[in-house]
């Protein structure tokens, strides 16, 4: 378990090693803290060409319709089989 604070080093991290990185909501940031359009949609594509899968926790990040240009989500991205597990929480 390696967390490097850095978006791009933690999923390549997931990508090379497996695992899941998760970035979720709390009590302060109810929508997380990556924003939709530049950060949690281009690693989502990333990941879900690379065989893997991204989600909110509730639903696929790709399939969310942005309402701003800032919009954050809270954001999971791992195997299919990690996310699927985590998706069931």
């Amino acid at each position: 378990a390696r967390y490097v604070g850095a978006l791009v080093a933690d999923v390549h991290n997931v990508l090379i090693n497996g695992g899941i990185y998760g970035y979720p909501s709390t009590t302060t940031n109810k929508d997380g803290k990556l924003r939709l359009l530049y950060e949690s949609n281009c690693m989502a594509m990333i990941m879900e060409q690379a065989g893997g899968a991204a989600s909110t926790g509730q639903e696929r990040i790709l399939d969310i319709v942005p309402e701003k240009i800032h919009q954050r989500v809270p954001t999971f991205l791992g195997s299919v089989e990690n996310v699927y597990e985590l998706d069931q929480f």
